[in-house]
């Protein structure tokens, strides 16, 4: 089979299962929007919040998927085993430390002038989502075990499945009905706890019975924390980890600076948001496809086809990230209609903050890619260092600026397209330094001659 149809073929995998999973998010946007605009400006922050902390402690487990990928492609299969039962210390770990963070949010919210009026409900949000952490945690940990081992299809199964309990689930505890009360906002999170839990049993389950596993003798008895393993671990880990969240809150910190400006702005930037971050699902895709491919090379000792690969995985998603802007760009009218209803205000905001989406997800998409790659080869600090600078430095400091407090005759914007604008040229320059860094990297392997 042809490198592109692997690539592809694993990415489409990816992208179904990491659609549906965004689909939570969608429907969760729709449905508090149709329940009140209050719901939906709470919404923003609350998701924010998780995001923040969620998404950073998966980067712990991501930054496995080459290692187990490369273990794969030397034949080691018993070792991957091995290092899947370590990796749970990591994953207990990290839940502790996300619990804490969504358990007591208060001075984050405070920091950010979140208005009185929406923090209870986002605490409340917030507290449903740290009971379902445990269960989010470890289905990630399942889901890239399978992209390692290139058999991303049962995750996606099971994120397909989970999508038809999650939404009516959704539906039934916000607006209430059989006996059950309206629980508004918090119904959505209700809704998240039952459909994690039910998701980590069935793979619980799946990983005992499935054939596919036997050879990575999965179920040994653990072992005791294995000191270099783990610190293995954390040299990729914890660079990873941090990077993410400098990516991650470089958005997120986006919507709690935005909460300042209203309920309208609020709720039109996490249109924008969710649209964003639909997209961003198919160079995800791609770079974990990607990824797994050229570290199983990497493993096997084939330079050339990892070299190959990589080439296959970046024209893939610059085409693809050309033409879905381009949509986004023609249809961002009926795409902010679709979200907000009838609601002038919360229109005239997200439709346009979509146009800047359409240029934002461009970069986005070469960057991500990017750095995945970059993994592959076993660097991690200095896209850290990279993010920091642009991201937290240009991204969102000169979104500030723009926003709250002007720049030279500019006077300030106090709008949320200050900080698309920003971040949409951060991410330019951030993809930029990660292609040039990706090449040196190569080079440097590359054996004399060729």
């Amino acid at each position: 089979m042809s490198e592109l149809r692997t690539i592809t073929r694993h990415a489409g995998t990816v992208l179904v299962g990491q659609l549906a999973t965004m689909a939570f998010a969608v429907a969760d946007t729709v449905i508090a929007g149709r329940y009140r605009p209050e719901a939906l400006a709470a919404l923003s922050v609350g998701a924010a919040v998780f995001a923040s902390v969620f998404v950073a402690l998966v980067g712990t487990l991501q930054a496995l998927l080459p290692v187990w990928a490369e273990l794969r492609g030397a034949g080691k299969q018993a070792e991957v085993g091995r290092s899947v039962r370590q990796a749970l210390y990591v994953a207990f770990a990290a839940v502790a430390v996300g619990g804490v963070a969504l358990l007591f949010p208060g001075p984050l919210l405070r920091w950010a002038d979140v208005p009185i009026a929406l923090q209870d409900d986002v605490e409340h949000y917030l507290a449903i989502l740290a009971m379902a952490l445990p269960a989010s945690m470890l289905f990630r940990g399942y889901s890239t075990l399978n992209q390692s081992l290139g058999r991303p299809l049962l995750v996606t199964w099971l994120q397909l499945a989970s999508l038809a309990v999650k939404v009516p689930l959704s539906i039934w505890f916000t607006f209430g009905g059989l006996g059950v009360p309206a629980l508004g906002l918090a119904g959505c999170a209700y809704a998240t706890l039952c459909v994690q839990w039910l998701m980590v049993l069935v793979a619980v389950w799946t990983l005992r019975t499935h054939a596919f596993y036997a050879p990575y003798e999965l179920w040994r008895r653990m072992e005791p924390p294995h000191g270099p393993t783990l610190r293995a671990f954390a040299k990729r880990g914890v660079p990873t980890a941090l990077a993410v969240l400098v990516e991650v809150t470089s958005f997120t910190l986006m919507a709690l600076l935005i909460a300042r400006m209203g309920i309208e702005a609020s709720a039109g930037h996490q249109i924008a948001g969710n649209v964003a971050a639909l997209m961003y699902m198919t160079p995800l895709s791609l770079a974990l496809a990607t990824s797994a491919r050229v570290s199983y090379w990497l493993g096997a000792g084939d330079e050339r086809q990892a070299r190959h690969a990589l080439r296959v995985g970046y024209k893939l998603a610059l085409g693809l990230a050309v033409g879905t802007s381009c949509v986004i760009a023609l249809l961002h009218d009926r795409i902010a209609h679709l979200y907000a209803g009838d609601r002038p205000a919360v229109l005239a905001v997200a439709g346009g903050l979509l146009l800047w989406v359409a240029v934002y997800h461009v970069a986005d998409a070469m960057q991500a890619v990017g750095v995945f790659l970059l993994r592959s080869y076993g660097v991690a600090t200095r896209p850290l260092v990279v993010y920091c600078v642009m991201l937290w430095g240009v991204g969102l400091g000169g979104g500030y600026l723009l926003a709250y407090a002007g720049a030279g005759p500019i006077a300030p914007l106090k709008t949320p397209a200050a900080f698309w604008s920003a971040g949409a040229v951060a991410l330019f320059f951030t993809a930029a330094a990660f292609t040039a860094l990706l090449w040196q990297v190569v080079r440097e392997r590359r054996p004399p001659g060729r």
